[in-house]
C-alpha cells in the first residue's frame, strides 16, 4: 500500500474534490490541514508549497488536483 499524504485547507473545494477522489478508489490516506495544524503549514511551505491541495504518493509530490497524476503515483 502506497503511503499518501494529503495537505488541505477548510476552505479549499479542490482538497475536497481529492478526498473524494482517494475515498472513491479505496485508497487511505493522512489529511494534514494546514490551517489549523502548524506543523502540517510549515512541512507544506519547507516542500516549497504556499496552495494547496498537495497530495504526496511515496514521496511523489502532485500540487492541485490531478487526476491523471494522482492514478499515475498510484500505479493504477
Amino acid at each position: 500500500m502506497k503511503d499518501v499524504v494529503v495537505y488541505t485547507s477548510n476552505t479549499c473545494p479542490y482538497c475536497t474534490l481529492a478526498k473524494n477522489y482517494l475515498e472513491e478508489k479505496g485508497i487511505q490516506y493522512t489529511e494534514k490541514n494546514v490551517q489549523t495544524d502548524k506543523v502540517a503549514r510549515q512541512e507544506l511551505m519547507s516542500m516549497g508549497h504556499m496552495g494547496v491541495p498537495v497530495l504526496v504518493i511515496d514521496g511523489e509530490e502532485i500540487v492541485g488536483f490531478d487526476k491523471e497524476k494522482i492514478d499515475e503515483a498510484l500505479g493504477e
